[in-house]
Parts: C-alpha cells; sequence; structure tokens
C-alpha cells in the first residue's frame, strides 16, 4: 500500500512539475513573440538580407571567390 501512495504521489508530482514547466515556456515565448510581431521570428536567424536580386553567374563567380580566394589556378 505505501509502495503505490508514493508512486501515485511521485507522479503527481512529476506531472505538476511537467505542467508548470511547459507553462513558463508558453509564457517565455509569448513574451517573444510580443517583442518581435511582424518579423520572422528572431533577428539575425534565419534567411539572410538580399539587397538586390543577382544573376546567376553572379552568384556563381561571387561564391567561387568566397571558396577559393580569386585563386583560378587552385581549381
Amino acid at each position: 500500500m505505501t509502495v503505490t501512495a508514493i508512486t501515485v504521489v511521485a507522479l503527481l508530482f512529476l506531472i505538476a512539475v511537467g505542467g508548470v514547466l511547459n507553462h513558463r515556456l508558453n509564457v517565455q515565448h509569448g513574451e517573444r513573440i510580443a517583442a518581435f510581431p511582424y518579423s520572422d521570428g528572431l533577428p539575425g536567424v534565419g534567411r539572410r538580407a538580399r539587397r538586390h536580386r543577382r544573376s546567376e553567374a553572379d552568384a556563381i563567380a561571387a561564391r567561387e571567390e568566397e571558396l577559393y580566394g580569386g585563386d583560378i589556378a587552385v581549381r
């Protein structure tokens, strides 16, 4: 009887702790949304801002410049 009672109390305690943790995380998430209501989430995370569209050739050249440092002989 006592082992069963202890188990039930322990389970109820863990459920209560989980509920409190869930509530705190939900409040924290709500505050984050309120701070940035019209953004994509957190600033600086995710997609990079593009100032203009590049042609595919320019994008490839820029990527090669980034990878190889402009040294064509490396390829």
